[in-house]
């Protein structure tokens, strides 16, 4: 795998809503610190790290502005960053600025999508990426989700769920799955 020196990490949501107990169970309790890992291998590289916060119109929503769960997780509180993009949907491709503009600008071609919510967020940020033409790239342990229900009461696991994203990403040709090891070991930290 190769990493462009301009490749964008794009870390979505990871805020202390997520910690909420009404979302229910989680997978993947390492992805935090998997998503730590990227983190400092992109700033010590200076390689460009985008934000995305989601700013949640929902009542009563753990993510609303002015709450202190639309605050970002410590692991990217901190951390270095080149855009912080504010979204009220999936997508940070329908965010506030233009992502996809932002990217262009820079001649950013490649993007590396880590964070909450596998299957929401995440996947479809990483969906409309390959859409748009971007080298997409997933480490699927830098991500986690929940249980869910369907509408015909259908319960998927967060591994399940986490499964599928992985499937569709990949079967799909929207991006290329990876774990985090193998992300690090193609930049040149193993760690």
């Amino acid at each position: 795998m190769q990493i462009d020196d301009n490749a964008a990490l794009i870390v979505i949501d990871v805020q202390k809503g997520f910690d909420d107990p009404g979302w229910g169970e989680r997978d993947n309790p390492g992805a935090e610190a998997n998503i730590g890992a990227i983190l400092a291998e992109w700033t010590d590289a200076d390689r460009p790290v985008v934000l995305v916060r989601h700013d949640s119109v929902a009542p009563d929503s753990p993510l609303d502005v002015g709450q202190p769960g639309n605050a970002f997780k410590p692991v990217v509180a901190d951390t270095r960053h080149d855009l912080l993009v504010t979204k009220q949907v999936n997508s940070a491709f329908y965010g506030d600025p233009d992502l996809h503009s932002w990217l262009g600008e820079r001649d950013i071609h490649q993007i590396v999508i880590v964070g909450i919510q596998t299957n929401m967020c995440v996947e479809t940020t990483a969906r409309m990426g390959g859409n748009l033409g971007y080298d997409v790239i997933v480490p699927l342990d830098a991500t986690h989700t929940f249980d869910l229900e369907g509408p015909d009461g259908t319960r998927l696991t967060a591994d399940e769920l986490t499964r599928a994203t992985a499937v569709n990403l990949h079967g799909g040709g929207f991006a290329r799955v990876v774990a985090t090891a193998d992300l690090l070991e193609a930049t040149g930290d193993p760690t």
